[in-house]
């Protein structure tokens, strides 16, 4: 039910339409981040927006606050049920008379939700894309004064986005059926020919564009060759000791036998995918919120739009199939700005499994091109021997100067080796065995293993039979890896993995006219990184020992008050909330309100509880 108490506004049009006043009296912030204001003012003045913002770069707000300023509902079009509910429930502990409507409602509570609209009750509205274009959403607006409609998740619209989906589609019919109304288009993943398409298919071509850095500076990232992936996971969560974090697999089964394993090794985990029991499924993404140390085990169906702040690692045991899924994913850690870690491992396995799977897909074969392009870059950025970030933001059109200090291959730089006479001796063996064999059947080849395959095809006779032997093995699947990544071969998926060589690329090696380098493997152990091993990404190890203490009393308190409200702790206040309360020691309601994150609704909910543990702790 839409809740009218608490209303953060006042009668005062003048105060209820400056949006700075709104920031800092509902939000509790002093003022505007990077391009904010101006999406902002563009939507309170009545225009369209096109918003690409990274993850954690405050993109709700630039819909929220023109909603409140204009007169009217706004409607936000969302495309979970669950990140409805977490959404709306922290706009009602802000003060925001908010509400949403999808399937979990009761006949009751759909009237209700109607019934506050009728009467201009209501500030926000979140809707899923299926109902937003029905006859029936028209007829519960009636002659409702509409303030904006917001796109959240705009990749969805694309037929090149990593994340389809059909219903958003119809969305661009929005225009035509309100004309006059504001439109706001919203994605933090989004490379320039998605960029185009999100703009086409919503008829936005008038709109305003805004883009930001999509640079996340506090995500640090690393990318290791797949060797023992369980053990290689366990010591990265060891740096993670109690903190949140999500742990991506490619298949169902993959995600439950890693969350029981995990549990098996003392580390509380849950599963979450598609294919589970609705009320089970729901259970872990509420313990996950709700929870302070817990390690999600989930698929790709897990995370568009999860807004708990304190992520703190993103794990994947497989590759991504694109560079924007990869970015999208590892964008939910650290939405808070503290430290956060992006750790990956990945094989030649991957690159063949992805590849079945845009093969066997249903899409068109321009959509498959293009997804194998996009496949082509993740797998580059994989094998890069230069700055990841750099490589990552390139992809989306930015330029970045390298040596960020704050992913692998800068914290401990990759030595490279001329590999042009084994990258001849690779190809090769692609070209003298027809091109109808994978990586393993080649690296047997190369190697000189003889067994009944290299024998019955007569390979043992060829005079590449052997030529490799001074490689080890695990350097020849590398290699492998590298020449996919570099365009010199490429996977015949139809042949079962064969490799084929791409004639033009692979002549200019074959004649030395082109030299090429690979990246060594990283020997085996720990990741060489500035931060110290424990606890490094925590929000409590950037503070002194007394004020880390009152943190953590601090958080004990807030998951009290989050318990009996029966919302996930973040609602309460975020933890850079909780280190500004910790390192300031604010003494008083009006020094509390001083604080970042700190509006006025919280202040009269929360402020009393949280004064009386800083004064408790600064005696």
């Amino acid at each position: 039910m839409p809740q009218t108490q608490h209303h953060a506004f006042p009668d005062d049009r003048e105060a209820r339409n400056n949006p700075l006043d709104i920031l800092r009296r509902v939000y509790g912030y002093p003022a505007f981040r990077g391009r904010q204001a101006d999406v902002v003012g563009s939507l309170v003045s009545g225009g369209d927006a096109v918003v690409l913002f990274p993850t954690g770069a405050g993109k709700s707000l630039c819909f929220q606050i023109p909603a409140l300023c204009r007169p009217g509902v706004g409607i936000v079009v969302s495309p979970l049920i669950a990140l409805m509910r977490d959404q709306v429930e922290a706009l009602r502990q802000l003060g925001v008379r908010a509400a949403a409507l999808n399937s979990s409602l009761s006949r009751e509570e759909f009237m209700d939700v109607g019934a506050v609209i009728s009467r201009g009750e209501l500030d926000l509205l979140y809707v899923t894309p299926e109902r937003i274009v029905t006859q029936g959403f028209r007829d519960m607006i009636g002659n409702a004064q509409i303030a904006l409609f917001a796109i959240d998740e705009a990749h969805c619209v694309s037929q090149w986005g990593h994340d389809f989906r059909p219903e958003y589609r119809k969305l661009g019919q929005l225009g035509e059926i309100w004309p006059g109304v504001p439109r706001i288009a919203l994605t933090a993943t989004a490379d320039p020919h998605t960029r185009q398409d999100i703009i086409d298919r919503l008829n936005l071509g008038s709109a305003r564009v805004f883009t930001t850095s999509f640079d996340r500076p506090n995500i640090a990232y690393e990318i290791v060759e797949r060797d023992q992936p369980r053990q290689q996971l366990l010591r990265f969560l060891a740096r993670h000791k109690g903190s949140s974090g999500i742990v991506y697999c490619l298949s169902r089964a993959k995600v439950e036998d890693t969350a029981e394993w995990l549990n098996r090794q003392g580390i509380r985990a849950r599963a979450y995918h598609a294919g589970m029991d609705r009320a089970d499924r729901e259970a872990s993404q509420d313990a996950f919120l709700n929870e302070e140390e817990l390690c999600l085990v989930a698929t790709v169906a897990f995370g568009m739009g999860i807004d708990k702040p304190n992520v703190r690692y993103v794990a994947h045991l497989d590759l991504p199939g694109s560079v924007e899924a990869y970015y999208q994913e590892t964008g939910r850690a650290g939405r808070d700005g503290l430290p956060s870690d992006a750790w990956m491992t990945y094989g030649m396995a991957d690159v063949i499994q992805r590849g079945r799977m845009i093969d066997g897909g249903a899409s068109t074969e321009d959509v498959k091109r293009v997804e194998r392009a996009k496949l082509n870059a993740l797998l580059g950025i994989c094998e890069s021997a230069g700055c990841r970030r750099q490589a990552i933001l390139a992809h989306f059109g930015e330029a970045h100067g390298g040596n960020c200090g704050n992913c692998d291959t800068c914290l401990k730089p990759v030595e490279t080796w001329d590999g042009t006479d084994a990258a001849i001796k690779a190809l090769a063996a692609v070209y003298r065995t027809g091109e109808r064999f994978g990586a393993g059947h080649l690296i047997d080849v190369l190697t000189g293993v003889e067994n009944e395959k290299t024998a019955r095809f007569g390979h043992t006779e060829m005079p590449v039979f052997g030529v490799g032997r001074d490689i080890p093995v695990k350097t020849w699947q590398s290699v492998y890896r590298q020449l996919l990544a570099a365009g010199l071969v490429n996977v015949d998926h139809e042949a079962f993995g064969a490799l084929r060589l791409v004639p033009e690329e692979a002549r200019a090696v074959f004649r030395h006219e082109r030299e090429v380098r690979f990246r060594k493997d990283r020997p085996a152990g720990p990741k060489a990184s500035r931060r110290q091993s424990s606890g490094a990404a925590n929000a409590r190890s950037t503070l002194e020992q007394a004020d880390g203490e009152l943190f953590e009393a601090l958080r004990a308190a807030r998951m009290g008050i989050a318990r009996e409200l029966s919302v996930p702790p973040y609602v309460v206040f975020p933890d850079t909330t909780l280190v500004a309360f910790a390192t300031e020691r604010p003494q008083d309601r009006e020094a509390l309100l001083a604080i970042s994150g700190v509006g006025q609704s919280k202040l009269e909910r929360y402020g009393d509880a949280f004064l009386n543990v800083i004064r408790e702790h600064s005696r």
